[in-house]
């Protein structure tokens, strides 16, 4: 039997990006880009023409013959984009989603445009959520990260529960195996970081609710703050004028809270997780929140929100908090600190959640969805 031929959309992954670093859609798709040929598949990568891309792609590339702006409104007018000389299924990982003559699946990674508009860039919004429910309401078939993001689709894409499929992210193994000896204290020279300090690794923006946890660090005691700084690790983002201007103050004050708004690296990066003492994410929502296991996978404790899809994510393996509480979070990163036993558990519950969420389960279910369709 014949290979089934795929198409996946991996437009994130040419022609930009923020410093050309992909961002949590880019991270996905690539991933899938890497595992699915492996996973008994024949895989080719398709994008939309456009003034981003250019004319010119890698080898093998399906360039489709229009931009995606005019395809989508000749698919909202009934037109089919006619692809099955290439492929028997389509999958779009980036929301661009458009009528095929061969089944389409779209992974619609959360509701947050529609469901907190608030927390969006109010430029050319009414656009990106016409085409985010036309991703809804023309895919044959939807993946989500987790259950949690389930009832947000029914109620904001308006989908059938019935045509969702959940299927997790994952993180590449190489995050399992520990920087070589030597590299970590280079990286954390270069930034001048000592080891130990609490850690926080996301854009700035609203929904990351950055104030209340730089407001939990500021209630520790000074004996604390004096020994374990405060890492950010993220590049600033919409609405997040507020977070620098706080982060700014304390740095101002003599607190030892460290922006690092740009890393050289995913190395690095793994760099500076492994040297925390304590990885923080107070989120008020994701889809999934990749950074999770990025930390457990790094052998680093975690202190997560205990709301959205956040507990489901971290299978037990993390301490959680109420995000909208300060004074909870600052407890639990002194409990962290001074509970060996309590970090030992999180630490060893925390590689055995990232060893089973790899990329390659990923692509192995993401593959059992596409053969429901064919």
């Amino acid at each position: 039997m014949n290979a089934l031929r795929v198409g996946l959309s991996t437009g994130t992954l040419y022609g930009g990006g923020h410093g050309g670093k992909l961002d949590g859609i880019g991270v996905y798709t690539a991933a899938l880009a890497r595992t699915l040929p492996r996973s008994g598949c024949s895989l080719t990568q398709c994008v939309y023409r456009g003034p981003v891309h250019g004319a010119g792609f890698p080898h093998g590339i399906v360039a489709f013959p229009r931009p995606f702006a005019q395809q989508a409104l000749a698919s909202a007018f009934g037109a089919t984009l006619r692809v099955t000389e290439h492929i028997d299924i389509y999958h779009a990982t980036d929301y661009r989603v458009v009528r095929m003559d061969c089944p389409v699946v779209a992974t619609l990674h959360d509701a947050v445009p529609l469901r907190f508009p608030e927390w969006t860039s109010p430029r050319l919004r009414r656009l990106k959520n016409w085409q985010i429910r036309q991703a809804g309401r023309t895919a044959d078939h939807v993946i989500a990260h987790s259950r949690a993001s389930v009832a947000d689709l029914v109620q904001y894409f308006n989908i059938d529960e019935g045509s969702i499929s959940v299927v997790p992210c994952g993180v590449d193994r190489y995050w399992l195996v520990p920087p070589e000896a030597g590299v970590t204290e280079s990286v954390l020279s270069r930034y001048k970081l000592r080891s130990g300090y609490f850690l926080f690794v996301g854009t700035l923006q609203p929904r990351k609710n950055l104030g209340t946890l730089l407001n939990a660090y500021l209630s520790l005691p000074e004996r604390i703050r004096h020994e374990q700084q405060l890492v950010i690790v993220g590049r600033a983002g919409w609405r997040c004028d507020a977070d620098v201007a706080a982060i700014l103050a304390a740095q101002r004050a003599g607190e030892r809270v460290v922006w690092l708004a740009d890393m050289a690296s995913e190395d690095e990066l793994r760099s500076i997780y492994v040297g925390a003492s304590a990885f923080i994410f107070p989120s008020l929502y994701e889809g999934f929140g990749l950074p999770l296991l990025e930390a457990f996978a790094s052998g680093t404790p975690v202190i997560c929100s205990d709301i959205s899809c956040l507990p489901e994510v971290a299978g037990g393996a993390a301490v959680e908090v109420d995000p909208l509480d300060p004074e909870a979070i600052a407890t639990a990163m002194a409990l962290l600190l001074e509970d060996s036993t309590l970090r030992e558990k999180c630490i060893t519950l925390g590689k055995e959640r990232a060893a089973l969420l790899s990329w390659e389960r990923t692509a192995s279910a993401t593959l059992d969805v596409y053969r429901t369709l064919v």
